[in-house]
């Protein structure tokens, strides 16, 4: 019975090879100090009344389970019933093992410290690593010995062993050395202990890294050591990649995320993991901690840069605590929360975050408010960037109290307010409260009451002289706002302007810079775009400024291919096209226009730009330059002169032949060119038109159409014209457009220029079988306006749907 009981005990966590450590190097051992039950040395030796000893834990646990099964106590040794169960300690016999156990442990440890060196051999290492975790395990007064001999620098030591086993013992038996002893964790972070033990943290070897981060979260423990753990280079980067890994052991990512969490009792840990990611200590500081932590978070939080998913968690986590700062705070903590708030309002989805905490009263009020309370320029400058990031976050700001009376931020007095400000401050303030206009205006639903305060302040010229700013952001920011309002103010813009000595120079040298395509050139040259195309006097300004031969060259340059694309070519380009074309708009009361357009070839360039496949700006404005320029052929073609035929020819016109004239335009029946007249039948402009007839941009569609009507305008060969369409498959193209019903404009445009094709007969006769071409001259004829009823009228005659007879619409009108 005792044999088979004696397995059952576990006499500790004692390894093999620990254990063959300790029993090759003790004193003997006498039989005395072994327990009959364990066959170990006992701690706790009892003694019972028939004077055997025993280890007190066996023997107990001997007589519970005598107990259990229902027998009488006996000795184990003799099996003899006892009378009495009581355990006399044997405190002569245990004050002697102890002092046994304390001479062998001692002789041991040396042993150990001599077989800890680089020197020993694997197996000699390994052992007395081993020994040193089992005396530590087995008794917590042992550290102590442990630290006291010296053995904690040569653990240390091992670490630079070349056996993966060796480290990783070393590692094991320092976490062992350090549990629940602060003194051996101070000794253990001496020197550069605590970087060895971090570079273990990026070893491809998974148990090394287990291993080292088991004994940083051990180290951590200790409330001094922290900021030294946070302080080696990595340390915490290292820590917050490993919890978010998908790859490591479950375990590991468990007691790196607790390291971390010990590591947050240090302020400076704590910025360092927010730094690397790891967001929530700082955050729960900030909403928690003492006023100076919650002032020192805030401060930290206005330092980092974030990215824009972490500025949404920063935002919904205590955006609602930074804007109550604003309002109650003091200066101090104000300015803390200001560029906390300034870091996270920069992303669209954060700022809206922000505006439904209610960031926008205490800004407005920051900004506008002075005397006392008033904020010192350096942060208002601050208020006023929030302002513009949220403002840019395209909220509906008309829907959004921020006064006592209700006011909005596009309120006529804000407005005002906001245009004082820039004109009475600094230029970064001015900046950043320009751009917050610019939002505003970028927006449909506010850009109407904006331009209304704007007007109603008289604000205009004010707001221009900035486009000569000398610094860049400040310029940026005006020609941004001004290309916003120009389609809203553009005569007001146009007339300023032009009576201006140095801003339109200016806006057309931004234009120039030969850099790269940057937003302020593509806002610059849109500005101008958008300003009235017929006001011929602002058009002769960009002509005295050099505007358009500029404008021609960027063009060119970007159609070769030698202007490098960016994500500002297109509106770029978009904004030069529609500029030049305002040359077409005044040709037929500028002379000079006339010039510039035949000097560098403007029919052939606007030709060419019909084919800018996927700009369909760029084709419409083309489009409708073709058609100002066709329309001035019949003007400039150079009509031959006709020979005096004398007197008696005069007399007698038998007598008299009209000389044959060879190489006439067909439809102006002058000498022309695409260059000079700008005729569109010497060049290639009338396929690329009729192609441009199948677009699916309505807006490119009217204006190819019509530029093609001005070879069936009044003053030309009308007749002419019809066979040019017909030479150049453009009369079903036509036709479709008719039949398609796009748009109200393009079915005006369709049924005049069907009039006109069907004048020719034989053209009349096929189309009118065609039912489809019929049904909608009727439907024009029926619900069209008055001309274009009349148009359709005619058209219809031409195919016998109606008699040809007149007064119909006298009578019903």
């Amino acid at each position: 019975m005792a044999e088979g009981w004696s397995g059952s005990y576990d006499p500790g966590s004692q390894s093999d090879d620990s254990y063959h450590f300790e029993r090759t190097h003790i004193e003997p051992i006498y039989d005395a100090f072994v327990c009959p039950l364990t066959k170990q040395v006992m701690r706790d030796p009892v003694t019972l009344e028939n004077g055997q000893t025993f280890e007190r834990e066996a023997i107990e646990k001997w007589f519970k389970e005598c107990k259990e099964s229902g027998r009488k106590p006996v000795c184990p040794l003799t099996l003899k019933d006892l009378r009495s169960t009581d355990l006399n300690p044997s405190m002569a016999l245990r004050n002697t093992i102890e002092e046994w156990t304390a001479r062998n442990e001692a002789a041991q440890l040396d042993i150990a410290s001599k077989s800890l060196s680089l020197g020993s051999s694997e197996n000699d290492v390994l052992q007395a690593l081993k020994y040193v975790q089992h005396i530590c395990q087995k008794n917590r007064s042992n550290k102590h010995v442990v630290r006291n001999a010296g053995l904690i620098p040569m653990i240390i030591d091992v670490l630079k062993s070349s056996s993966r086993k060796v480290r990783c013992e070393a590692l094991e038996t320092l976490r062992i050395v350090a549990e629940e002893d602060v003194d051996n964790k101070e000794e253990i972070a001496q020197g550069d202990t605590v970087r060895t033990i971090v570079k273990f943290l990026s070893h491809e070897l998974s148990q090394e890294r287990e291993e080292a981060v088991s004994l940083l979260y051990e180290l951590s423990k200790s409330e001094s050591l922290c900021e030294k753990i946070g302080g080696v280079n990595g340390a915490i980067l290292i820590l917050v990649g490993m919890t978010s890994s998908k790859s490591e052991n479950i375990l590991t990512v468990e007691k790196a995320d607790m390291t971390l969490e010990n590591l947050e009792k240090c302020e400076k840990n704590v910025r360092q993991m927010a730094e690397n990611g790891r967001l929530q200590p700082l955050l729960s500081l900030l909403l928690e901690g003492s006023p100076e932590t919650k002032l020192a978070m805030a401060t930290y939080l206005g330092e980092m840069v974030l990215s824009n998913d972490v500025k949404v968690f920063v935002a919904n986590t205590v955006g609602s605590s930074l804007v109550d700062v604003m309002r109650s705070g003091n200066m101090q903590a104000r300015e803390a929360a200001l560029k906390a708030l300034n870091q996270i309002s920069s992303f669209e989805a954060s700022a809206k975050i922000l505006i439904d905490a209610g960031i926008l009263p205490p800004l407005v009020k920051d900004l506008f408010t002075v005397g006392v309370n008033q904020l010192p320029m350096r942060l208002k400058e601050v208020s006023a960037t929030v302002l513009a990031n949220v403002v840019n976050s395209g909220s509906d700001f008309e829907s959004i109290p921020i006064g006592p009376n209700n006011q909005t931020l596009v309120s006529e007095d804000i407005i005002h307010n906001l245009l004082h400000l820039i004109s009475n401050t600094g230029p970064n303030i001015e900046c950043k409260l320009l751009q917050v206009l610019v939002g505003l205006t970028s927006s449909s639903k506010t850009v109407l009451n904006v331009v209304s305060a704007i007007k109603s302040s008289g604000a205009t010229i004010s707001l221009i002289q900035f486009i000569e700013a000398t610094q860049r952001d400040l310029r940026v920011a005006s020609i941004k706002l001004l290309h916003n309002l120009s389609p809203y103010m553009g005569q007001e813009l146009a007339d300023a302007l032009r009576g201006t000595a140095g801003q339109l120079g200016s806006l057309i040298r931004v234009i120039s810079e030969d850099n790269g395509i940057t937003e302020e050139q593509a806002a610059a040259v849109g500005l101008l775009a958008d300003l009235p195309e017929r006001d011929s006097g602002f058009t002769r300004r960009l002509l005295d400024e050099g505007a358009f031969e500029l404008i021609i060259s960027r063009v060119v340059r970007i159609r070769q291919g030698e202007t490098r694309g960016n994500r500002y070519v297109t509106p770029y380009l978009e904004g030069l096209v529609q500029v030049l074309a305002r040359i077409t708009f005044v040709l037929a009361d500028e002379q000079d226009m006339v010039r510039l357009a035949r000097e560098h070839s403007l029919a052939a360039l606007f030709t060419d730009l019909l084919q800018a496949t996927g700009l369909d700006k760029v084709q419409k404005v083309s489009a409708n330059a073709l058609e100002n320029l066709s329309q001035e052929s019949k003007h400039l073609t150079n009509l031959p002169e006709v020979p005096d035929p004398g007197f008696c020819g005069s007399i007698f016109p038998c007598f008299s032949q009209q000389p044959v004239i060879t190489g006439l335009c067909r439809v102006h029946h002058g000498i022309c060119s695409l260059k000079e007249s700008f005729c569109l039948l010497e060049g290639r402009a009338v396929g690329r038109l009729v192609a441009c007839l199948d677009h699916t941009n309505e807006k490119v569609v009217e204006a190819a159409l019509a530029a093609l009507c001005t070879l069936l305008d009044d003053g030309v060969d009308i007749e002419q014209g019809v066979m040019v369409l017909c030479e150049a498959d453009g009369i079903k193209p036509i036709l479709d457009v008719l039949l398609e019903n796009r748009t109200v404009v393009l079915r005006q445009r369709a049924v005049w220029a069907v009039e006109r094709i069907l004048r020719n007969e034989e053209i009349a006769y096929d189309i009118s079988g065609d039912q489809n071409v019929a049904t909608q001259l009727v439907d024009a004829f029926r619900h069209g306006d008055y001309q274009t009823r009349q148009i359709a009228e005619c058209a219809l005659k031409h195919v016998d749907k109606i008699p040809n007879f007149s007064g119909i619409f006298q009578k019903m009108g």
